[in-house]
This record gives C-alpha cells, sequence and structure tokens, in this order.
C-alpha cells in the first residue's frame, strides 16, 4: 500500500471515530445573529490564560489579542498602523520613544484607559514575560494622560513591532488571577472559558473602533482529525485542518488556503565537534561549507511542496520569506548536479553503496523531528531521500523537545519558525555571549552580527531593513547560498481551513508560525452573506 493510500486509510479511521462523538460536543453557529464557531489545535489554548505578559497575543502563536487593545498593529501588508496610538516618534540616539494615545478609549469595565496602563502594562511585561524579550526596555513611564514614554536599555529599531503584539491592561484591575477573567478595551469580550474545551467572546459594544460584524465567537480546541469530523457533521462554521485531509470534500464547505510565513526547515551546524558543559556542539560532515552548499542545492522544495504538503505551500529559502526585510539573494535553484560537484570538491567520494567518503568516514547524518508530528516526519523522510542521491546518508529520528535544543547543537533537527518581525533573523543567527555561538545551531558571522546590531541602533524603522538584508547577503557573505548557508529552508506551510458556504472570512493578512488565532486576526470583519 502506498504511502498517501496508508495515510487515507488512517485518517479516515480517526474520522470515524470522532463522528461518532461529534455530535455531543458542539453547537452550531447561528448565521441569522452573526455567530460563528471555529476550531483551533490544543496547544492554541493560553496554558497562562488571556494575559499578555504571559504571551497571551505573543509567544510562540503570535496574533492579535482581540480582548485588549494594542498601540499599533500590522496592516495586512505588513506595515504598521495606529490603535490605540495617534502617533509615535523615536529619538535620534535611538533610546526613547514616544506615544501619543486616543483620549476616547474605555476598559470594558467603563474605566478610562490611560497612559498609566500602557506604562503599567509594558512595565510588568519587563518584569514578568517569560515568553518575550523585554530586556531592551529600561522603564515606561506616563508623561500625562495621553502621552507615554519607552526608555530603552540600548536602541531598538523594531520597537513597533512589539508595540503590535502587546495588549494593554487595567492597572486597577490586575492581579495574579487576570488571566482567567481578563478586562480589556478590544473588540471582544471574554464572556466564558471551559479549560480544554472552548471558549466564547462577544463584541464589545463600547468599543472606540468600528462595531465588529460577527457579534460572538465560539473557539473549540480539539486536534484535527476532530475538526474535521466536526466540520463532516455540520457543527463548526470554520475547521483547521491539514495537508493530508485537504482531499477530502465536505457538502456544505469549501478549503481556504491562508499563505503563510510559517516555514519548515533544518539547521547545519556549522563548526568542528566540541564539548561544552557536557553538550557537544558541532558536526565533522556539516562544518565543511561546499557540503552546506551542496545539501541546500540538493533540495528539490517544489518536490516536497506536491507529495508531502498536497500542493499546499510555497517553496522557502529564508526564515523572513515574503517579509518587507527579505533578502531575494536566497532563492537557489534545485540543481542536484552541482550539488555533486560541491562534494566532489569537498573530497567527498562515492562509494560502492553510494553514500560518499571520505578519509574512511561515510557522509552520515541524522535529521530529527518532533514527537508526533506527521508534517516533520514526512520533511525529514523525503529529505532523506532526496539526500540519498547527493550520497550523503540520513537516519531520521522521532524526538521529543526535551533533549531536541541540545542535541541539535550537533544534529540535524526539523525546527518551525515565522514572525512578522526581523527578531526571528536576529534569534537564529546572532551570537550569544555564552558561547560565542548562534543559540539553536553552531554559528557565528561578526560581520553578520554587525549589520543585525547596526540595524537595531536605527531610529527609522524601514531604514534598518536594508541592514537586515544584508546581514542575509551583502555582496561577499551572509547566510545565503554563496555564504555560510547555516540552515536549510524548505517550505511555508499553508494553513488549511474548511469554511462553511455563506460565510466571507476576511482577506488574511500573512500567518506567522502557529496554526491557529491567526484566523481570527481580523474576525470583526466576517460576514454571513
Amino acid at each position: 500500500m502506498k504511502k498517501k493510500n496508508i495515510i487515507r486509510f488512517f485518517s479516515t479511521l480517526a474520522i470515524t471515530a470522532s463522528l461518532l462523538a461529534a455530535s455531543a460536543l458542539f453547537v452550531s453557529a447561528d448565521a441569522e445573529n452573526q455567530d460563528v464557531v471555529v476550531t483551533m489545535p490544543l496547544t492554541s489554548e493560553p496554558t497562562s490564560g488571556f494575559d499578555p505578559a504571559y504571551g497571551w497575543g505573543a509567544g510562540e502563536h503570535v496574533h492579535e489579542p482581540l480582548i485588549q487593545s494594542t498601540l499599533v498593529r500590522t496592516t495586512k501588508d505588513l506595515e504598521i498602523e495606529n490603535d490605540l496610538a495617534t502617533e509615535y516618534s523615536c529619538s535620534d540616539d535611538g533610546l526613547t520613544w514616544t506615544v501619543t494615545i486616543r483620549d476616547d478609549v474605555k476598559f470594558t469595565d467603563g474605566e478610562p484607559l490611560t497612559a498609566s496602563d500602557v506604562a503599567f502594562t509594558y512595565n510588568t511585561c519587563r518584569d514578568a514575560s517569560s515568553v518575550n524579550d523585554f530586556t531592551m526596555l529600561k522603564e515606561a513611564v506616563a508623561i500625562d494622560d495621553t502621552t507615554v514614554e519607552f526608555h530603552m536599555n540600548e536602541p531598538y529599531s523594531i520597537w513597533p513591532y512589539t508595540m503590535a503584539i502587546v495588549g494593554i491592561v487595567p492597572e486597577h484591575a490586575y492581579d495574579e488571577n487576570y488571566g482567567q477573567n481578563p478586562i480589556g478595551s478590544g473588540r471582544y469580550i471574554l464572556k466564558q472559558w471551559d479549560r480544554g474545551q472552548q471558549v466564547i467572546f462577544e463584541a464589545n459594544s463600547d468599543y472606540y473602533g468600528e462595531t465588529p460584524k460577527i457579534q460572538k465567537l465560539t473557539v473549540l480546541f480539539m486536534e484535527e482529525d476532530a475538526a474535521l469530523a466536526a466540520a463532516m457533521a455540520g457543527q463548526v462554521d470554520v475547521a483547521h485542518t491539514a495537508a493530508m485531509y485537504s482531499e477530502q470534500t465536505i457538502d456544505g464547505y469549501s478549503l481556504l488556503a491562508v499563505e503563510t510565513v510559517d516555514n519548515r526547515g533544518f539547521n547545519l551546524p556549522t563548526t568542528e565537534p566540541e564539548e561544552i558543559d557536557g553538550i557537544t556542539y558541532g558536526n565533522a560532515l556539516t562544518s565543511d561549507v561546499n557540503v552546506r552548499r551542496a545539501i541546500n542545492l540538493a533540495i528539490d522544495r517544489e518536490e516536497m511542496i506536491e507529495n508531502v504538503l498536497n500542493g499546499y505551500g510555497t517553496a522557502a529559502y529564508s526564515v523572513c520569506d515574503k517579509m518587507p526585510w527579505y533578502n531575494e539573494e536566497a532563492v537557489t535553484e534545485y540543481d542536484l548536479d552541482a550539488a555533486k560537484a560541491l562534494m566532489d570538491e569537498a573530497g567527498w567520494v562515492e562509494g560502492s553503496d553510494g553514500i560518499r567518503e571520505k578519509d574512511g568516514e561515510k557522509a552520515e547524518l541524522t535529521l530529527m523531528f518532533a514527537n508526533g508530528d506527521s508534517v516533520r516526519q514526512a520533511l525529514a523522510e523525503d529529505t532523506a531521500n532526496q539526500l540519498r542521491e547527493l550520497g550523503i546518508s540520513v537516519k531520521t529520528e522521532s524526538v521529543g523537545w526535551d533533549t531536541a535544543y541540545d542535541r541539535a547543537q550537533s544534529d540535524l533537527l526539523v525546527w518551525g519558525w515565522g514572525a512578522h518581525t526581523p527578531m526571528e533573523l536576529y534569534n537564529l543567527y546572532h551570537t550569544n555571549g555564552d558561547t560565542g555561538l548562534a543559540e539553536y545551531s553552531p554559528y557565528a558571522n561578526e560581520t553578520v552580527d554587525q549589520y543585525m546590531d547596526v540595524a537595531l541602533q536605527c531610529s527609522d524603522l524601514e531604514e534598518s531593513y536594508e541592514l537586515w538584508k544584508k546581514a542575509q547577503w551583502d555582496g561577499t557573505t551572509g547566510i545565503t547560498q554563496e555564504g555560510d548557508i547555516p540552515w536549510i529552508w524548505l517550505c511555508n506551510i499553508d494553513h488549511l481551513y474548511f469554511v462553511r458556504d455563506g460565510l466571507q472570512v476576511a482577506d488574511q493578512k500573512l500567518h506567522p508560525h502557529g496554526h491557529g488565532w491567526s484566523i481570527v486576526n481580523n474576525i470583526d470583519e466576517w460576514e454571513w452573506e
């Protein structure tokens, strides 16, 4: 039985089992009353509640916080526009950001939202957040009711991207239980939360912006097979799904594919192996830049998209494809012959079994993927098959995240990244002070570091984009094919949803990593025909 048929067979069994229980779990949406029911993965439920200080609106699944308002927000074109803010500016030295906010905003308990609430929110995030980095913030200070200043420890040109995800909380009503019963000023109010099952939002009638068209949003947390079963039973309006289910036909529903920067790729340790504090850093084979370049050329991304993602994805060449700071020099064409020539140049000669050898050593690698992630597993296996054609033997291995981070310092791991901020680039490629290497895989390039450091020191956000591009490739060095190529990027995975006929889901901006809350970023603009 072929691989795709096996997947379909077991998927059908799972769907059938889920359908048997579906009718007892769900309540149908009411189009007449502008209600919508949406499914999300179990991992989308915020474990620490709906508190921005602990990741709501940010963290791994970056999205607009719905319940709270933000100072600014990103547009469909990923530009920055005002929300609570009416204007903002940065000092010439990059150390002070001044934001003026609206004077007509109230929290849902009737209290006015002032600059003191903004300062309190950011200082709380600085002190308490374990999800996001606020070390660049020295202090937020309310100058008056409508003016707040952010005093920075160091210049941080991309601060607007932080302001776009931090929801403002009320100083007068904030305590350790805030995340369970949040008060905000956003488009929606949290009405009910049944942990592990669902959360219900209702439109905020006192919202300062345009009145939301959807009056009630119910989010159900479930696995993909259960979400598909719920759609097949007609119990939900939008059901998240995966490529393996994309060929399913459901009466009354159509498949929506949303483009993303939710990429999958794997690291290539660039240093020779050495042990530091009990952890092995580096890999003898991938420490050779020609081997890394050969691997990149030997990956047929279009084949992966067609056979692993059923066509629902785009080729990835960097962690920031399609972003304003993306350098198109990252694009490479599949060229197995050129890849083989690079391996020959590096001294790796094909053996009798087809696996290359050098100085008595076989060209062998281990490529890990996260336990239970069928897409990453399929990508790992496809990569192994493709690199076998290059003469590299790749062993795939399922691992847990408790060991994956340390092991990725010497072995390859299929990762998922992608965010609406250049910090994603910084976090993967910039060296840190502990080891002198990048955090997630051994790599260091002083010039790349300098470009990113200067980019952060800019007082103008758009001016910084060119420096982020140069960090990727400046014509001489960088992280692309002709440079150090310390990561291989495979594909950006389309986020797929079954949508009930008659529901108009407003245009989506490019989704970041995390198949969850991004779909409802603009829920207030959805409408029933």
